[in-house]
């Protein structure tokens, strides 16, 4: 989980890099499948980046998600968290 981008008040976090590297792709990989170049892959990642709507939305295919599964304007809570409730 990775902290989201501050510009102003406003901060975008993701699940980018967890998403990534559990699927065994590297940033190259992702940026390919995007069409971008690698760093901004490592930019999302850190949240030093937010994405706009068009790369938000491309960047939910490869995984199969919806987009605000990887992106929210809200902190994502632990999935440790998440599976214990599940149980």
């Amino acid at each position: 989980m990775s902290r989201g981008e501050k510009g102003g008040d406003e901060w975008v976090y993701n699940r980018l890099q967890m998403l990534r590297t559990e699927r065994g792709m590297s940033r190259q990989q992702l940026a390919d499948a995007l069409e971008v170049h690698y760093q901004t892959i490592g930019y999302l990642e850190r949240g030093t980046y937010a994405p706009s709507l068009f790369l938000a939305l491309r960047t939910a295919k490869p995984f199969r998600l919806p987009a605000d599964a990887i992106f929210s304007l809200e902190e994502f809570s632990s999935l440790s968290a998440e599976a214990l409730l599940r149980s």
